[in-house]
């Protein structure tokens, strides 16, 4: 499974989906009990093949669904993405960027630099900078892992200064114990500087890596800005290796064993900013996000 994780490489092979008609759920979501409606974001490595595909008639699938923003897969996307969104009426304000960047300790010159993310950031109006992987190899020990944390505090001091905010979005390779008997999770909550680097919980991957979402949402009350929403398949062991866990795993918001609803409601507890969809696999990705709106529609 190639995560995110090699943002711009796009695939050449056209994946058929069939768009959904829009569904006007606007009015029956219950706004006072869930703020993040105005807001409800897709992550876009969602819809993946299909930008590659038709990225025009795939922002318009976005919006037709009923989302408000989208995350980008990566900054460098910006450029043409952010207009297509706005003419959708959507917003965008987060987007991942080249992991190798701070997550390898010598970076190839073609991932960029953390100037020209921010960069691309401030110019087209995103708030957030969201640092998503750590490739096998460089994730290991904890010397890694902390020195991994320290450039990321020093990338997120430059962020403030533009008025952008780091985070840190795990997978669940963090949540495996490591030779120190720590796991790396718990190293990036002691090590990043919390005024710095804040969190983008993903549910599925703390619940996957044996870590109860509601209960790490409010050990990091006021460290977590995002939160990505996806759910977990019925009967799914803790698996720390995200190449080895299978697709059927995925499942849309509401069709798991995750409690969505307690989730927002912790999420609004804690002070998070805003909640995006994202379901890495799915045989029908729009489909996929059209059934996660929905069920978050009746919330």
């Amino acid at each position: 499974m190639n995560y995110r994780r090699n943002f711009l490489k796009t695939t050449t092979a056209a994946c058929s989906f069939s768009l959904v008609a829009p569904h006007l759920l606007a009015n029956s979501w219950n706004v006072s009990a869930d703020p993040y409606f105005e807001n409800i974001g897709i992550q876009l490595y969602t819809l993946r093949n299909q930008l590659a595909a038709d990225q025009a008639k795939t922002i318009k699938a976005v919006a037709d669904a009923g989302y408000k923003q989208v995350e980008l897969m990566d900054v460098a996307s910006a450029p043409s993405v952010v207009p297509l969104a706005k003419d959708h009426g959507m917003t965008s304000s987060s987007a991942f960027f080249n992991w190798e960047i701070l997550g390898n300790a010598n970076p190839p010159k073609a991932a960029g630099s953390v100037e020209q993310c921010i960069e691309l950031a401030t110019k087209h109006g995103l708030k957030y900078l969201v640092f998503g992987y750590i490739g096998k190899g460089h994730r290991e020990t904890a010397d890694q892992i902390k020195a991994i944390a320290e450039r990321s505090n020093k990338a997120g001091e430059l962020c403030q200064k533009a008025g952008l905010q780091l985070c840190y979005h795990h997978h669940s390779f963090e949540f495996e114990k490591l030779s120190t008997g720590k796991t790396g999770m718990d190293l990036f909550i002691e090590t990043f500087d919390p005024k710095l680097v804040s969190f983008e919980i993903d549910v599925f991957w703390c619940a996957i890596g044996g870590w109860d979402p509601i209960e790490t949402l409010k050990r990091l009350k006021g460290r977590v800005s995002q939160v990505h929403l996806k759910d977990l398949e019925k009967g799914t062991p803790t698996i720390y290796d995200e190449g080895k866990v299978p697709a059927s795993a995925f499942k849309e918001v509401g069709a798991g064993t995750i409690d969505m609803k307690a989730v927002l409601n912790t999420a609004r507890e804690i002070g998070v900013v805003q909640c995006h969809v994202e379901q890495d696999q799915s045989n029908d990705p729009v489909a996929s996000i059209n059934t996660s709106f929905k069920y978050l529609a009746k919330l």
